[in-house]
């Protein structure tokens, strides 16, 4: 397994917040539920070949 890579990320207070509050209802950290809902991201491009899951795409546009 490779090992992690450390990058800076610059997140909005009001993102963070939420975030933090997802994280803590899914028992994980806030870096924890970045790491999975970017791999979960990267899954559906896979799958799909799209940039951006459907269901977030639709969502944009409403």
């Amino acid at each position: 397994m490779a090992a992690k890579k450390q990058i800076p990320l610059r997140l909005s207070g009001e993102l963070y917040e939420e975030l933090a509050r997802w994280a803590e209802a899914d028992f994980r950290s806030v870096n924890g539920q970045i790491e999975f809902l970017l791999t979960e991201c990267v899954k559906a491009h896979k799958k799909s070949g799209r940039h951006i899951p459907e269901a977030i795409k639709k969502e944009t546009e409403e």
